[in-house]
């Protein structure tokens, strides 16, 4: 099936190519079922708001030639972030054979399927490769060469900067712009508001104040109701009572809608310098075919986690190659599928004269960005 699919996709991006994307189609609803509330995610907004639920985005849009009311569930960079994690851990577990970038500093590991800015970013360009800083090792050197007109160096070294859109901003000169190929989105239809409270009940009631909170994990002194002396509430040390306050109460909505793309005329636009007319095609396949894959290992199963509250049970899926008009030629793909098509193709590329690397480049943070993240790792909490 691998082979089959890995024909496929070398169709799909070849001159004669008879599709306009590779496309994903699916709808959601809560787990435990319909009509469960939802946490869409949260975005800032003005002091003066005293809405909780403006905090969600919320607007029309047309849905099958209906205007609709949709609030975002995940939004494009999200969505982008998510396969790159499912990515990173399919190398990590042997299934995927894939260059990485590797920083370690202080217990940590960042991998550049983490980095926010891909091959751009400033924890690349802060760091060292064998005591030499990473612009000016040969690694970096190749690195920074890809053009518009040659991205060999990053298929070779960074494939997933093509795939999912990188831009150096950080570093001075007009660099290279990658617009992402892949592209996805959330959304939930006629969205419910809610309401809900938060707060806390202390087990054992404890009232008063504490001295200072900056003693919170080392000697603050306890200050009785009544007296004098000044203190700071209990709960800001994480004892006491929370009076319940209004929080963002999620959303009843009629379904999860969700959409993903690979664009056919943007892999079309990588060019490959010199190379043979045969591997640049491979060598597009081979990024489609690593989309795949990383779509599939992050939505092809059953049901899907986003954060808290956003616990999502697949309803229907569609997948398939868009032809103009959007009728869509579907195809069965596992992950299996997808892992064994990217692998042969990236082979066939290789072969035929653009290779992609699978080893780990060890970087090492440069001073500044070690004393950074010490200091970030030691007053700052982590996301699991």
């Amino acid at each position: 099936m691998a082979g089959k699919l890995a024909d496929r996709l070398v169709a799909a991006v070849s001159p004669s190519r008879e599709h306009t994307a590779i496309v994903i189609t699916a709808t959601y609803q809560p787990t435990g079922g319909a009509g469960r509330t939802v946490q869409p995610p949260t975005y800032p907004v003005s002091d003066n708001e005293r809405d909780p639920n403006a905090k969600y985005l919320m607007s029309p849009r047309l849905v099958d030639g209906e205007q609709r009311r949709t609030v975002v569930i995940d939004q494009a960079p999200s969505q982008a972030n998510r396969v790159e994690e499912a990515l990173r851990d399919a190398h990590d577990d042997g299934m995927l054979r894939l260059p990485l970038f590797e920083l370690h500093a202080h217990g940590i590991r960042l991998t550049s399927l983490d980095f926010p800015h891909r091959y751009a970013d400033a924890y690349i360009r802060d760091s060292l490769v064998e005591g030499v800083r990473f612009d000016h090792s040969e690694v970096g050197k190749r690195l920074r060469s890809a053009t518009v007109s040659d991205v060999r160096p990053l298929f070779e070294r960074e494939p997933c900067s093509l795939l999912f859109g990188a831009w150096d901003s950080h570093r001075k000169g007009r660099w290279p712009k990658f617009a992402r190929l892949y592209a996805a989105e959330m959304f939930g239809l006629d969205p419910v508001l809610g309401q809900r409270m938060g707060g806390k009940v202390d087990p054992v009631n404890l009232t008063g104040r504490v001295d200072d909170t900056a003693k919170a994990e080392n000697g603050w002194q306890f200050i009785e109701e009544g007296t004098k002396a000044k203190g700071t509430k209990l709960s800001e040390i994480g004892h006491g009572h929370i009076r319940p306050n209004p929080t963002p109460g999620g959303v009843t909505v009629s379904q999860v809608c969700r959409t993903a793309s690979i664009s056919l005329a943007g892999l079309e636009r990588l060019k490959f310098g010199d190379a043979p007319r045969e591997a640049a095609i491979l060598a597009r396949a081979a990024l489609a075919a690593l989309g795949l894959a990383g779509d599939r290992l992050t939505f092809g199963r059953p049901s899907v986690w986003l954060r808290s509250g956003c616990d999502l049970a697949r309803v229907t899926e569609t997948i398939g190659l868009e032809r103009p008009g959007g009728t869509i030629d579907e195809l069965d793909v596992s992950v299996e599928d997808a892992l064994g098509a990217f692998h042969e193709l990236r082979d066939r590329a290789a072969s035929a004269g653009v290779p992609m690397q699978d080893d780990t480049v060890i970087l090492q943070p440069d001073a500044g960005l070690a004393s950074a993240i010490k200091f970030a790792l030691t007053n700052g909490a982590q996301d699991s």
